[in-house]
């Protein structure tokens, strides 16, 4: 089983990052406290876009993201941002620790 990491690329729209950053906190800290695949799940805000907010995510493996992806979690935080969110990209991603 492999670890899945997503990179996640938010567009905000204007003035409405605080709002999807609220939503986003909520819904991190539902993951991590109820899907026990969801290892980590980092929020960072770039200083230099104001529209802009990225994400790292972990799962234990693809069973744990297709809960993830299927949960009540992010339907609540998809139905809370509405308007908030012009787009997101996300890129699928394996963990490389570099030569055995």
């Amino acid at each position: 089983m492999d670890r899945v990491a997503l990179n996640v690329e938010i567009e905000c729209s204007p003035g409405s990052r605080e709002n999807v950053l609220d939503a986003l906190a909520a819904h991190r800290a539902r993951c991590l406290a109820g899907e026990p695949g969801t290892l980590q799940f980092e929020i960072m805000v770039p200083s230099d876009d104001p529209a802009r907010i990225y994400l790292f995510e972990l799962y234990r493996d693809d069973e744990a993201l297709k809960a993830h992806a299927g949960g009540a979690s992010i339907a609540r935080y998809r139905g809370e941002i509405g308007a908030w969110v012009k787009g997101t990209k996300i890129s699928r991603c394996s963990l490389f620790c570099g030569p055995a």
